[in-house]
């Protein structure tokens, strides 16, 4: 009941100063439930290529970013360069991405998805793109800015800098 009350006077424009600890709590739970619901159909598709979300995670900034740098991907993605180098030594070797070395910098090296990686990409990104359509068409444009706006609020401040930076799209 509280929940529908918070919708309620969301509904109407009105600001909200606080929310208990049990709607807050509800929220939380909501975030749980949503993410394993976002993640359940890439994870059944990347099971079939023994893969992880840590694979997937790549392959979705690669795609973003065609040629970033590995330790571009490092910052964007927030874990440590052994955990990475596992996940792109796989990548490379199942011929997903394509490692180059730079042209001014023979340190860097850039990554690429090759044609069977922009085809996992497509697939798991598919899916996922169904699930959002499938909740902003229900929820309405003002929830949708509202959630997005949640979203970015949840975000430290490095990564939504990363995310705001050309418009809506990491770096």
């Amino acid at each position: 009941m509280a929940d529908r009350n918070v919708a309620n006077l969301m509904g109407r424009g009105e600001s909200l100063l606080f929310l208990t600890d049990d709607q807050l709590r509800r929220g939380i739970e909501a975030m749980f439930f949503a993410y394993r619901g976002f993640t359940a159909d890439p994870d059944r598709i990347l099971q079939d290529y023994g893969y992880g979300r840590a694979h997937h995670r790549a392959i979705h900034f690669i795609n973003r970013t065609p040629g970033t740098t590995v330790s571009n991907l490092l910052s964007i993605l927030g874990v440590t360069k052994q955990s990475l180098n596992r996940v792109l030594r796989t990548l490379v070797e199942d011929g997903l991405v394509d490692n180059r070395v730079g042209t001014r910098d023979k340190r860097e090296r850039h990554l690429f998805l090759t044609p069977k990686g922009a085809t996992l990409e497509r697939e798991l990104s598919e899916a996922q793109r169904n699930r959002m359509r499938d909740a902003y068409r229900a929820a309405g444009p003002e929830a949708v800015a509202g959630f997005r706006t949640v979203l970015e609020q949840m975000m430290n401040l490095e990564m939504r800098r990363h995310y705001m930076d050309d418009g809506e799209s990491v770096k």
